[in-house]
């Protein structure tokens, strides 16, 4: 029996490094069923072994990835990558055991590959896409656009964070709690903007727009006062460097155009963290409604929208303007009221005729 098991050995062996073995040829392999009298090696059986191999192989690859998770990361310093790693030992231990299985259960492993190759040749049309996707997810790893938690808007506007990121897909979840799985080959094609890149601080802006005659300078104070009484906004500090410029880091108001309807005023502010954009906005504009409708201070400064006065002097000419009365009638505005005509009596004084005598 013990020799029975070391030649089983040795034809794992042979087969897996694709030799013959030390002189065994692929035909005189032995299997398992070659070592327990009394059981025939049909199909049905034969395909048990080697899934229950296999399942045995998933059950210890679990325990491979727990013993090599903290070496990978910190090998690799990005989640992704050392996640990417651990799912190709994960799914190398599970096709060791595999064809250990096969090799077990006594299936030649070159017919098993020449059958493989014939079937991928077959489906290289419906797997072309699994393929490119594939290919795809290398160069979204390599080009590192995005990083697991890393908050990202598509071309499309939808907006959430990175969850997962595989060879084949990218998993996002939307600021409205929803999933969304985007295949690698869509996602390099469109327009990924990453708010968690290297700084999380984002700039922001308002428009307001105040009338001619107000006090421009003490809006454009009001409106700095007021994004630097959020906690979600930064009051000051040292520059921000972009690229070769730099930004002052306070809120800042400026004069950015002489419109129809008043003074357009834009204030410019930054944002510590870029996952409520919406809300550090509607606060801004909050705090700016409640310092310009405080009554107790002494505030010059009103929002403007769009009017129109009309003004007629000499030589505009005459504007004609009428009123229409209760009865029906339309009097003109600059013309005397005329009173209304009195209605004729309807009763008459009877005259009496002369009578003879």
């Amino acid at each position: 029996m013990t020799s029975g098991w070391r030649r089983l050995v040795d034809g794992v062996l042979a087969q897996t490094d694709g030799s013959s073995g030390g002189g065994a040829d692929s035909e005189t392999v032995p299997s398992i069923f070659d070592l327990i009298p009394g059981i025939p090696a049909s199909p049905p059986l034969q395909f048990l072994v080697v899934i229950f191999v296999t399942l045995v192989g998933a059950y210890l690859s679990t325990f491979i990835v727990r013993l090599l998770g903290r070496p990978v990361a910190k090998q690799f310093q990005r989640e992704s990558v050392a996640q990417t790693v651990l799912r190709a030992v994960r799914a190398g231990t599970v096709l060791l055991f595999a064809l250990l299985g096969m090799t077990v259960a006594g299936l030649q492993i070159g017919n098993i590959v020449l059958s493989l190759t014939v079937l991928s040749a077959v489906l290289g049309i419906i797997l072309a896409p699994i393929v490119g996707s594939v290919i795809n997810g290398l160069f979204v790893l390599a080009d590192q656009p995005y990083e697991i938690g890393d908050m990202i808007q598509l071309d499309d506007g939808t907006r959430g964070f990175v969850e997962e990121i595989t060879l084949r897909y990218t998993k996002m979840i939307t600021l409205d709690n929803t999933f969304l799985v985007i295949t690698n080959s869509s996602i390099r094609e469109r327009d990924v903007t990453n708010f968690s890149a290297e700084d999380e601080r984002t700039r922001l802006s308002l428009d307001v727009l105040v009338t001619y005659e107000c006090n421009i300078a003490q809006a454009r104070d009001l409106m700095e006062r007021a994004a630097r009484q959020c906690d979600d906004v930064l009051e000051g500090g040292p520059d921000i460097r972009i690229g070769s410029a730099r930004y002052p880091a306070s809120p800042r108001a400026y004069i950015n155009s002489y419109a129809d309807h008043g003074v357009l005023i834009r204030l410019r502010y930054w944002a510590k963290k870029p996952y409520k954009i919406g809300t550090v906005q509607s606060n801004v504009q909050t705090k700016l409604w409640d310092l310009i409708g405080d009554t107790d201070a002494d505030v010059d400064v009103e929002f403007a929208y769009p009017h129109q006065h009309l003004i007629f002097d000499e030589t505009s000419g005459h504007a004609q303007v009428a009123v229409t009365r209760g009865d029906g009638r339309r009097y003109a505005l600059d013309a005397p009221v005329e009173p209304p005509e009195e209605e004729p009596s309807t009763t008459s004084a009877v005259k009496s005729a002369p009578t003879e005598e």
